[in-house]
């Protein structure tokens, strides 16, 4: 449910944007990220590589310095058998070649060792890295789908909201105007019929009387004055009737009603000229469309006449090819439409019922130049042609 107060559509629009800002401002941070660990996985994997390359070198010199120590430590034992058979210095240099080549042997295995342990944690460290990546294109494209949500399906939503709370104000004035109009018609029946109606009572009781106490001549002169405030009375409901819902729609159609309700509105408006062109060809329309269009022209002439102070109003009725369209024109004070737009409850109805016969809506309007209201509705399919009543 929505508050009575009024959306803050401004507010709302600051904190869509700077929630969208945040969100681009993240994913331009993982996309950096991303590229960051990329360059580190190609420099490692490069590095990988070389180390890939020395161990190979290096387990070639292993083998290499294998063979050769072998060979050495034959010769040394060979020289250690048959001392006497060799120099002193032959000897040495025989036990120190063994040994040079030992130590040789032990250096490169260290540096095999190392170079492998290298491998197998640059290999660890190339896989953590390439997950990283995966994850931070996984969140980016997450983050890019969350984006486009948010800039293409929820970026009407200030309208949306803007636009329920309008309906549901519109609600609430429907009630309030059902109100009204009950308590207008309660109260023109009370000061209209049902006192004329107790007046006729009470005279019809003065009959007998005047009868008996004039004779007669002022009875009959009685019945004459009741006669008239019957019809009187009858003329007030035909007319409070008339405001409900014009019979004769159902009867004659839209034409002959608007032009009999628009000729009692002069009759009821002196100085009030309204000028109804209607130009068909004798199409009756489905009554929900009667009745849409008979209320819609109601409107902008109710308005002209009591906001515009319109001395002159134009009602063109026309049936084209495929739909029915009304223009109503006055030469009226006219109205500022941004001022005017949220309460105009008159305005909102008028769209309403459009919206449901699935036409259009035009209002042309400024202060001091009257005011143009053009609508269009699409004829139904299968319509009915009958005599045109003028």
């Amino acid at each position: 449910m929505f508050s009575n107060e009024k959306i803050d559509l401004g507010s709302l629009d600051v904190i869509f944007n700077r929630m969208i800002e945040t969100i681009t401002s993240s994913k331009s941070d993982i996309f950096i990220i991303s590229e960051q660990s990329r360059n580190s996985y190609e420099e490692m994997k490069t590095e990988l590589e070389l180390i890939k390359q020395s161990i190979k070198l290096i387990i070639d010199e292993n083998d290499d310095l294998e063979k050769r120590t072998k060979l050495a430590k034959q010769r040394l034992v060979e020289v250690s058998k048959y001392f006497n058979k060799y120099s002193e210095e032959q000897v040495r240099e025989a036990y120190e070649n063994a040994n040079d080549l030992q130590i040789k042997l032990s250096l490169t295995r260290s540096e095999e060792k190392r170079l492998r342990e290298k491998r197998d944690d640059l290999e660890r460290r190339l896989k953590a890295l390439f997950d990283t990546i995966e994850r931070a294109e996984h969140i980016v494209n997450q983050v890019n789908v969350v984006l486009n949500y948010l800039t293409t399906d929820l970026k009407n939503v200030p309208i949306a909201l803007e636009n329920a709370k309008i309906k549901q104000d519109f609600g609430i004035k429907i009630i309030a105007a059902q109100e009204k109009e009950r308590k207008r018609l309660s109260r023109e029946i009370h000061d209209g019929p049902a006192q004329m109606m107790a007046n006729v009572l009470m005279r019809s009781n003065l009959i007998e009387r005047t009868y008996k106490e004039k004779g007669i001549d002022a009875a009959i002169q009685e019945i004459a004055e009741l006669k008239t405030t019957v019809r009187n009375a009858l003329s007030e409901v035909r007319r409070i009737i008339y405001d409900l819902r014009p019979m004769a729609l159902d009867d004659l159609g839209i034409v002959p009603t608007l032009k009999k309700y628009l000729s009692t509105v002069m009759e009821y408006n002196p100085g009030v000229h309204i000028h109804f062109q209607p130009v068909c060809d004798g199409m009756r329309l489905p009554t929900d469309f009667e009745v849409s269009i008979f209320r819609i022209v109601q409107e902008c002439v109710t308005n002209a006449i009591k906001h515009g102070k319109a001395p002159d109003i134009w009602v063109k009725m026309e049936w084209l090819e495929k739909n029915v369209s009304v223009l109503v024109k006055d030469n009226g004070s006219g109205f500022d439409k941004i001022s005017v737009r949220e309460q105009s409850f008159g305005i909102i109805g008028m769209k309403e019922r459009i919206d449901l016969l699935k036409g259009t809506l035009k209002i042309q309007s400024s202060p001091g130049s009257g005011t143009s209201i053009y609508f269009n509705v699409p004829l139904p399919e299968k319509i009915e042609k009958i005599k045109t009543h003028n």
